[in-house]
């Protein structure tokens, strides 16, 4: 179930009018729904989840969360206004705030534990601004900086204010209010050099820098298509470079950094078809070793840094052992394997600081291009494969599942440079295999009780805020009750002033005015009342304020009221037909509550699009020329081919040309199976032969 959310600017800057007529922010909300509607072309956006966040304060700026309903995302949507400051930091930070609000209830991130890439809930933030400066109340800033202060529990836990699951990506408006009379460039949208778009790379997304409509619509096919399930990577190359392959020519041979060294890009973590939740065995490894003795729990980066060494393997896979297999995003790296054309090696992958006594770590999988050498695949295995697989062979093949003194020493040893949290999931491999037994159910997993602890008391405290943020959603900011007045001082009362006669005379009009300074010390915080036009008294509260001459209007208006709450069910079928034109169109509401339809009998034919309740869209097709007609239908359709006889009358031209004319009409309304309009052709066609053969009989004679 991905999360969509969209981060719009309602800065004033977004006012600003294009050569099209509309504001940037018109452009921002029909951008959206142009989404939208292309996500919908996908079956699997029936889960997906939408949420909108603007750049009001904190909880202002969510408009739509974790609660809220489709409609109410198109209605904030759609009441949306660029009236604030361009505090992109702040509602960045508000946004992964929202998004990590329930990772520690869930328990997602398994902090302490390795990172499981099946455990994962990917999310997408689109931007969209127009790149203006970056103001605030405390002035303009040229960088784009986070707020490091946060209320959310156990953010101290992740250096970075993003997870490896979620990715941002910035739509930067740039049209012009002048329509350039210079063609447009084609190709790919270029990234902005706005202050977001080093934020957008380093979650492993982009930026576009939109110069017109046509421009935005491509980028807004390009992100449809960049919604994938799966987690950004950082890969980084240990080690001397691979030897160059025998038949590359010399000046292919590069050296010093290469783009293929370091690549920061995505792996798809594909769900499981039946269940369609992702399914995984093996973690990938911390960048530290568990100390059962520390009380807190070193902060993880968002993307774990990966290293491959270039040195060939050979890739080790064994039936009874379960093992991950996750594609890569392609990439420079991606490019170089494949060219390599060696799908029979693999590159072992490693995180340092992961094993007890070894910087670099050891093997926890490998880099394998796949047989058909169309993509590259990284391969997660038990810690420490190329030890323990041997071991596993030797115990199904030789052993029988009788282990030897010799073996359970060799298998201890193992387990003791592999990491504690890799218990739990060789323990359901060994499971798998059919030797249950090997594993002690008294060994540790490797966190404290203190981190323990700690890692329940957040998750308390993480339920709490979720809850409360919940509750705050939908409330607007309160409103002005008035009108400051700023005091100035330095002036001293008016009736101290010596003049005061002569000023009161200057009011009443008794002396001619003279000049007065307002700078009165008596209305210091002086706040000028704002009418509420639309309030209006509550009559029904109290009797008394209802006039004499109201009183049997309002007698009346109270038993219809108190009829109308008895029988409310009499009102609800009209209701259902009485819904207003703005909702008419929020089907999506209507469709996440059905029910999950059946299996396609033939899943190779063309997905059905929304009908809408329209009958007619797929009947034409099914329509045969050997079906009866009924007369009244065939009234109306006589009626509606009125014009095209018209037009037929009007043509000039010889007799020969206007039946030759005639007849390529009647071929093409047999294509589209028009056959009361053919029927109708041939009677016409009919008559002009008989005054034709009538004219050539007056001739003759």
């Amino acid at each position: 179930m991905p999360v969509l959310l969209f981060l719009i600017d309602t800065s004033a800057s977004m006012n600003q009018r294009t050569h099209l007529g509309t504001t940037y922010l018109d452009i921002a909300k029909g951008a959206v729904e142009t989404f939208m509607k292309l996500r919908g072309r996908d079956p699997a956006s029936r889960g997906d989840r939408y949420m909108l966040v603007n750049f009001e304060d904190v909880p202002f700026g969510i408009k739509a969360g974790w609660k809220e309903s489709h409609a109410t995302f198109m209605t904030e949507l759609r009441n949306l206004q660029a009236t604030g400051l361009t505090t992109i930091g702040q509602s960045l930070r508000t946004a992964f705030d929202l998004l990590n609000l329930n990772r520690l209830v869930t328990g997602i991130d398994n902090y302490g534990q390795g990172r499981n890439p099946f455990f994962l809930e990917p999310a997408i933030i689109i931007a969209i601004t127009d790149g203006n400066k970056l103001t605030s109340s405390g002035g303009v800033q040229d960088e784009l900086h986070l707020p490091l202060t946060t209320p959310l529990p156990g953010s101290e836990l992740t250096k970075e204010p993003f997870r490896w699951d979620q990715r941002l990506f910035a739509l930067v408006l740039r049209i012009p209010g002048i329509a350039s009379v210079e063609p447009e460039p084609l190709g790919g949208v270029p990234p902005d050099d706005s202050p977001i778009t080093p934020m957008c790379e380093v979650t492993g997304g982009r930026s576009y820098s939109v110069f017109s409509q046509r421009m935005l619509n491509q980028c807004l096919e390009s992100l449809v298509q960049k919604i994938q399930s799966g987690v950004v990577i950082n890969f980084e190359k240990t080690g001397p470079d691979p030897p160059p392959l025998e038949d590359a020519p010399a000046d292919v041979i590069k050296s010093g950094p290469q783009p293929w060294h370091c690549c920061h890009k995505l792996i798809y973590v594909r769900p499981n078809p039946k269940t369609g939740v992702p399914i995984g065995h093996w973690p990938i490894p911390e960048a530290f070793w568990p100390d059962q003795n520390s009380p807190t729990l070193p902060p993880r980066s968002a993307h774990p840094h990966v290293r491959f060494s270039c040195l060939d393997a050979e890739p080790m896979v064994i039936d009874k052992v379960p093992f991950d297999k996750y594609e890569l995003e392609p990439s420079p790296l991606t490019q170089y394997i494949l060219e390599r054309k060696s799908p029979h090696t693999c590159w072992q992958v490693f995180v340092c600081n992961s094993a007890k006594y070894s910087d670099l770590g050891q093997p926890f999988g490998y880099l394998k291009a796949s047989t058909a050498l169309n993509c590259v695949n990284l391969f997660v295995m038990p810690y420490n494969y190329p030890v323990l697989l041997p071991l596993l062979d030797d115990l199904i093949k030789v052993h029988k599942f009788k282990p030897t003194i010799k073996w359970r020493q060799s298998f201890e040893n193992y387990l003791k440079t592999m990491p504690p949290y890799y218990i739990g999931s060789l323990r359901k491999a060994l499971r798998i295999m059919g030797a249950p037994n090997l594993l002690a159910d008294n060994m540790e997993y490797g966190l404290s009780y203190s981190v323990v602890s700690y890692l329940k008391k957040l998750s308390q405290q993480s339920k709490i805020e979720y809850d409360r943020l919940i509750a705050s959603v939908g409330k607007k900011p309160p409103p002005e009750s008035g009108i400051k007045v700023r005091w100035r001082g330095g002036g001293i009362s008016l009736a101290q002033r010596r003049d005061f006669i002569q000023q009161l005379q200057s009011l009443t009009g008794d002396a001619p005015a003279l000049p007065m300074e307002l700078n009165p010390k008596e209305f210091q915080g002086f706040h000028l009342a704002l009418l509420n036009k639309g309030l209006k008294p509550q009559s029904f509260r109290n009797p008394y304020d209802v006039p004499r001459s109201h009183l049997l209007d309002q007698l009346s208006k109270l038993l219809c009221s108190f009829s109308f709450n008895l029988n409310s069910h009499v009102s609800c079928s009209d209701q259902l037909h009485s819904v207003p034109i703005a909702q008419m169109g929020n089907y999506q509401d209507f469709l996440k509550a059905a029910p999950q339809p059946l299996r396609d009998a033939d899943p190779e034919q063309p997905k059905r699009l929304h009908t809408f309740g329209n009958p007619f869209k797929l009947d034409k097709k099914k329509h045969s020329n050997n079906e009866v007609v009924d007369p009244h239908s065939l009234a109306l359709s006589v009626s509606d081919y009125e014009k095209i006889f018209l037009l037929l009358k009007q043509i000039q031209g010889t007799l020969d040309t206007r039946l030759i004319f005639l007849q390529n009409i009647i071929k093409e309304a047999a294509r589209f199976k028009k056959r009361v309009l053919i029927e109708q052709l041939e009677n016409f066609l009919e008559e002009i032969h008989n005054r034709s053969n009538n004219m050539h009989h007056v001739d003759t004679l």
